[in-house]
């Protein structure tokens, strides 16, 4: 459950190094975040990155790490998740296993599970089944599970576009060590109404992201006033890191200037 925390806290960001100085080697760019003024990062796929390089990062910095992306299996393939597919179970434990192993190494406290390209009832037990098993194995390590419900704009037939079926889902697996990563750029996209739909969930809700709509860039400007919405979503009751998951315009520090309107650091 996330923490409930005063409207008078500072808003935490989060720099998701996904989209965040890609140009640099994954270890530099929890530095540039470090120096960016980011109070913890968060990762896609960093299975590439030897995980002692990265650890080392991360401890130089004293910048947490809040999560990583299970693998999507095979992109070539248009593959965009395994979690929910009917008869790659072993393809998607071998991927969690990859996930969780990794995180222990690098001290990440959340594994988002990316369910795939699949609908339908055997998608749906096959979901739940994966999940128990991965929460089961994750949960001695305190690891948390996420369920990013994604909008079917961007990703056509992806499984989980919705926080109501999340929720059901996660009631499904019994509720403990599951939660919901709430991605404002998708949300606005599917239902909008964020504050009250983040507040319906807030209980729920493990990560809050955001990105400019409809673009996904950089959070100054488009549908949503985030100097507006992420205070809100604080004062709703969100305690944790607000993660920065945007697609620079042009290059990552050319970019920063919302920060200071956004979430000054001082």
């Amino acid at each position: 459950m996330t923490a409930r925390t005063s409207p008078s806290a500072k808003l935490l960001l989060s720099a998701n190094l996904g989209f965040l100085w890609t140009e640099l080697p994954l270890p530099d760019a929890v530095r540039a975040a470090a120096r960016a003024g980011f109070d913890a990062v968060e990762l896609h796929w960093p299975y590439a990155v030897p995980a002692p390089e990265l650890r080392a990062a991360v401890e130089e910095t004293g910048l947490p790490v809040l999560g990583l992306n299970m693998s999507r299996g095979d992109p070539d393939k248009g593959e965009f998740g395994l979690a929910a597919l009917p008869g790659r179970e072993a393809d998607a434990l071998a991927a969690f296993e990859q996930a969780l192993g990794y995180a222990r190494r690098i001290d990440a406290g959340n594994i988002h599970v990316m369910a795939g390209l699949s609908e339908g009832d055997a998608a749906r037990r096959t979901f739940v089944a994966n999940l128990r098993r991965f929460r089961d194995l994750a949960a001695p390590y305190g690891v948390t599970l996420l369920l990013e419900p994604i909008n079917n704009r961007d990703v056509p037939g992806y499984f989980l576009s919705d926080c109501d079926a999340a929720a059901a889902i996660i009631s499904d697996c019994g509720g403990d060590g599951i939660r919901i990563m709430y991605d404002c750029y998708h949300m606005q996209i599917m239902r909008g109404d964020l504050v009250r739909e983040a507040a319906r969930m807030m209980d729920l809700i493990g990560h809050i992201q955001f990105a400019a709509v409809p673009d996904r860039a950089e959070p100054d400007h488009g549908e949503v006033d985030y100097g507006w919405l992420l205070p809100a979503l604080r004062d709703a009751g969100y305690g944790g890191c607000f993660g920065a998951e945007y697609k620079p315009r042009a290059t990552t520090e050319g970019g920063l200037g919302w920060i200071g309107r956004i979430a000054p650091r001082r």
